[in-house]
């Protein structure tokens, strides 16, 4: 069956070829082995038209230009060298685009990430959209690759190795603006003038490049590129801690192309991809993105959402704030927050108007856009308006009692459809709806905090949830900007459940006298994003603490909190919220520093005798044991649930995959091995449970092969 084509060519009466980019059945294009033939057939058949004015490359989407390449190639590839050779194939089409004799120019609107910016660099010109949907980007680095299309030797050519380097080695995009300052862009215009812009350019001719500012001409020179990549290397290395592979590759490869011409860098290139393809933190990092990318399909339940027209939230203050602004802002859902005083409503409407100006101030959103975003979130002390509501959130305080009381005043004052959620992160679910009239539309919603910024929800429904209210809320979910896990209404959940044991035997470690750097350092340098410490610091001491009883009670010794907790709380220590915890927080201006005088009140001497590594195993192997027996349990639906809730709700390594494809890069004997020798070391708490021993006998994997990351081959980067 042949394949259909993805590029279009039309010729238009003034000798101008518009190509057109839309893969048939697909939301979004992305590049694909097959299409290789398809473009080179459109230049072959430019090239022989001696009438050719120019090409123009645009797509036939609505919202997007090219969203990257089809990673699943790059799953498919069994060896480096395989990778390399699609990498090749990348360059050589781009290459007969950039050695066209007639102007072509890109006109993007909407995502060109990954391969199709690198298809866009190998055009004469690039014009682009004042479009809040257009974004410019090569995010490979994300997935522990680089660019493998020509993207690592162009892009330094076009903007300066400085911007070029910041681009490639942290994934960011770029707005329209911004692309068009930095030069990566020739004009930025409404969307109904694109294609417009675009033939005009090919009208006045193939355009010589731009010269570099000053200061990229001087970093482009011997003694400034040595000095640029000498600083670069260091914060790199200081960031990455030496955990993501494609980050030196990518140093090392644009230096090639800078230093030894354009040929060494293409050859420099794809080898580095065919390698980095083949690192298991490529791998991981891959895995999470499909993973999190068939969990958007689906509904969370075998029953269609009800649609969404306006939310209402109980409780203003930092969380019913932050609620209510990924509702309005990404949602585009009017939102009404209710609470029992004009302080708690107040606090609510600044942090949304705060995160708004924010953007105004860095360009990236107008005056009246605020405005409009702004005017869908509303407040009052009272029930007006919340009988249209279809969910309502609530975010008071964690008192079993009080949340009843919101479920009750909820189903006298909203509709029988309406979805009570509740924003806990202890309290059993099925006892908040114990005393509902319709218990059936009652389920928890877990946030992280802050909202705005962490991206993962625990959806958490109780026994007579029904399905129909459990894929309304992973519905919500969705607007909001979140990734949505479904969790069983079991103590702590998922990510409090697996996070607790971690943070305490971290605890535990400073209880021996190990210094609360020592400490943070040691798990960052394993690869979290932050230390269990300043974690718990962040979280807020008696936030942090708070669930630690409710676990032990449910689910034994393993989960009590050290007795030495309750001297810091009872010092008035919250944490960064009012100052101090076990680091003091001077103000804005000024760094974080460990408080010498937590260890008088702990009666401790710190002394580092243990070893980063050995800290680091202790906390992580108590996380590893929890979260195999949450799966075990069913409070997990699958190992790709845990993964994702553990990378995105906790910051766990995301080169690892999660914990259960640590696991499995372990080996489930060699974690068995470590629990017991560390067990036999410092006490039952250890023990692996029957699960991990299980796996460990018959050598089974949590998922059935390394490679099974190409599930889903709509997935793109």
């Amino acid at each position: 069956m042949a394949t259909q084509s993805a590029f279009t060519l039309s010729m238009r009466l003034d000798n101008i070829g518009v190509i057109t980019v839309d893969v048939a059945g697909e939301k979004l294009n992305t590049l694909k082995a097959e299409f290789i033939s398809q473009i080179k057939a459109i230049i072959n058949e430019a090239r022989r038209n001696p009438e050719l004015a120019g090409l123009v490359i645009i797509s036939g989407k609505p919202d997007s230009f090219i969203a990257g390449a089809d990673i699943t190639m790059i799953a498919a590839c069994q060896t480096a060298r395989e990778a390399e050779d699609l990498a090749k194939q990348g360059q050589r089409v781009m290459a007969e685009i950039a050695s066209l004799s007639v102007p072509v120019v890109a006109a993007i609107h909407g995502a060109c990430l990954g391969g199709g910016l690198e298809l866009a660099l190998a055009c004469n010109q690039r014009v682009c959209t004042l479009d809040e949907k257009t974004r410019l980007g090569l995010p490979e680095v994300q997935l522990g690759l680089l660019p493998g299309s020509g993207g690592t030797q162009r892009l330094p050519l076009l903007i300066g190795a400085s911007h070029a380097l910041d681009l490639l080695l942290t994934g960011k995009t770029l707005r329209a603006k911004q692309a068009l300052k930095l030069g990566l862009v020739d004009d930025v215009v409404p969307q109904t003038i694109l294609l417009e812009t675009a033939i005009g350019m090919v009208l006045k001719g193939r355009r010589p490049r731009k010269s570099l500012p000053l200061r990229e001409r001087l970093l482009n020179g011997p003694a400034g590129r040595a000095l640029l990549f000498s600083l670069v290397a260091k914060r790199a290395q200081a960031k990455s801690r030496g955990h993501y592979p494609a980050i030196k590759k990518i140093l090392s490869v644009v230096r090639t192309g800078l230093h030894h011409g354009r040929s060494a860098g293409y050859a420099a290139e794809a080898k580095a991809f065919g390698e980095l393809a083949m690192t298991p933190e490529s791998a991981a990092l891959r895995s999470l993105f499909f993973a999190s990318t068939q969990m958007k399909k689906e509904l969370g339940a075998e029953a269609k959402p009800r649609e969404l027209n306006a939310i209402g939230v109980l409780g203003g203050g930092l969380m019913g704030g932050g609620i209510a602004f990924v509702t309005a802002s990404r949602g585009k859902l009017p939102v009404r927050i209710k609470d029992i005083n004009a302080q708690g409503i107040n606090p609510a409407l600044k942090y949304s108007w705060d995160l708004l100006s924010k953007k105004v101030a860095r360009r990236h959103m107008t005056p009246a856009e605020r405005q409009r975003q702004m005017a869908r979130i509303s407040g009052g002390m009272d029930y007006q308006g919340f009988g249209r509501r279809d969910v309502i959130i609530e975010a008071v305080f964690e008192d079993l009692m009080l949340k009843q009381k919101m479920v009750a005043e909820v189903e006298a004052n909203a509709s029988a459809q309406t979805v009570f959620a509740s924003n806990t992160s202890s309290l059993p679910i099925g006892e908040i709806a114990a005393h509902a009239r319709r218990p059936e539309n009652v389920i928890g919603l877990h946030y992280f905090s802050p909202v705005d910024k962490m991206p993962l929800v625990e959806v958490i429904p109780h026994a007579s949830t029904s399905a129909a209210t459990i894929a309304t809320t992973v519905a919500l979910a969705k607007r909001q900007g979140k990734t949505p896990i479904v969790v069983a209404d079991r103590a702590g959940f998922y990510v409090n459940r697996i996070l607790a044991p971690y943070i305490i035997e971290a605890m535990r470690c400073l209880l021996e006298g190990e210094p609360i750097e020592a400490i943070d350092e040691a798990l960052m340098d394993f690869g979290f994003p932050v230390g269990p410490v300043q974690l718990l610091d962040e979280v807020g001491i008696d936030v942090g603490t708070h669930i630690m009883p409710v676990l032990e009670q449910a689910l034994g010794e393993r989960f009590k909190a050290p007795s030495a907790l309750d001297a810091v709380l009872n010092d008035n220590r919250k944490g960064r919220k009012n100052g101090r915890g076990f680091y003091l927080y001077p103000g804005r201006k000024s760094r974080k520093r460990v408080d010498p005088t937590i260890y008088q009140l702990l009666n401790l001497s710190p002394r580092k005798r243990l070893s980063g590594e050995n800290i680091a195993q202790r906390c992580v192997m108590m996380m590893l044991n929890e979260a195999v027996r949450t799966l075990d349990e069913g409070v997990i639906r699958s190992e790709r649930d845990g993964d994702i809730g553990a990378v995105f709700g906790i910051g766990f390594p995301p080169f690892l995959g999660g914990p259960f494809r640590y696991i499995d890069r372990l080996g489930a004997g060699q974690v068995v091995s470590i629990l017991e020798r560390l067990a036999q070391a410092h006490g039952e708490r250890f023990t692996p449970c029957e699960a991990l021993r299980q796996r460990a006998v018959s050598r089974q994997t949590f998922y059935k092969s390394a490679q099974e990351i190409n599930t889903h081959a709509d997935s793109a980067g």
